[in-house]
């Protein structure tokens, strides 16, 4: 069972889709707020929806019809780096500071006890299916990161997965690992979507596979893909590392670090389109616009 948002009549409407694409609205205005009638009736999620939804006529519309929002207005998105080998190797290769024969910090915070968490973006800088996200105007060599979301309760509960581009400057974090957050923070330098997996109906989160595809002029000129089972830490790992000591609320989505690095000669460009598939939730679909350009129509 997926969780999605979408306008209707000038109104956002949360639903939940079953296996069979059905999409039933519920009547709360948020997943947080289901959760928590869940718990409060002591059922899982997915049972509690169910009863919602039993007997009742779903929305006669297929999904591409619908105008999707983000699936959660998550009030900060945190993501992890350096979580799957093809990530160590790419940092590497981008940083200026690595001495041949000898660890970079990358190697190390690969192999240390402690991962990276970064604080990735936040509820205005965050956009949903099909909204553009932005190129920074101060980089010349910049990708998507596909990543799996984790959708977190201020416990640390996981409640769903979704999935995340941590889009990323290449050519600033190489210049200097201390300048990761500009690297990595900006307007509309994030995307979550389409929709939100409860984690209850997923039967192995280590085995997803991730798609990126990149599309230029209408041509696809990067297709990549990669699976979970990948990934070095687990997810409940990482999750305890960010409520050290740490204030997270709920909805929280923490990105679980990228596997997929396109070519190493590749850039963004305004104009392209990004499409991140993981088949258990959907395919995160967002074109790439100038800033400069994006100033001028907004004018």
């Amino acid at each position: 069972m997926r969780i999605i948002r979408y306008i209707e009549d000038s109104h956002v409407v949360l639903a939940a889709m079953t296996d069979d694409r059905t999409i039933y609205p519920l009547p709360f205005a948020d997943l947080m707020d289901v959760v928590r009638e869940a718990k409060k009736n002591q059922l899982s999620v997915f049972c509690y929806i169910q009863t919602i939804i039993s007997g009742k006529q779903g929305v006669k519309k297929e999904l591409a019809e619908l105008h999707l929002l983000v699936p959660i207005v998550a009030p900060e998105v945190w993501a992890s780096g350096v979580t799957y080998e093809k990530s160590r190797d790419a940092r590497n290769y981008e940083t200026s500071e690595k001495i041949d024969g000898q660890e970079t910090c990358y190697d190390r915070v690969y192999h240390a006890e402690r991962p990276e968490i970064f604080l990735k973006s936040t509820a205005a800088r965050t956009v949903g299916p099909n909204d553009p996200v932005y190129l920074r105007s101060d980089s010349n060599w910049q990708i998507p990161e596909p990543e799996l979301g984790l959708v977190i309760t201020g416990e640390g509960e996981i409640v769903g997965y979704t999935i995340g581009n941590d889009m990323s400057c290449r050519d600033i974090e190489g210049e200097n690992p201390l300048y990761l957050p500009q690297a990595k923070i900006w307007k509309h330098s994030c995307a979550i979507g389409p929709a939100i997996r409860l984690a209850e109906t997923v039967e192995d989160p280590y085995n997803l596979q991730i798609i990126c595809r990149i599309y230029r002029n209408d041509q696809l000129v990067v297709e990549e893909s990669a699976n979970t089972r990948q990934l070095k830490r687990r997810y409940d790992e990482l999750v305890s590392f960010l409520l050290r000591d740490n204030k997270v609320f709920d909805g929280t989505v923490l990105l679980t670090g990228t596997c997929i690095v396109p070519p190493n000669q590749f850039t963004l460009e305004d104009g392209d389109r990004i499409e991140i598939e993981v088949p258990e939730i959907g395919v995160l679909s967002n074109p790439v616009k100038s800033p400069v350009k994006q100033t001028i129509a907004n004018k």
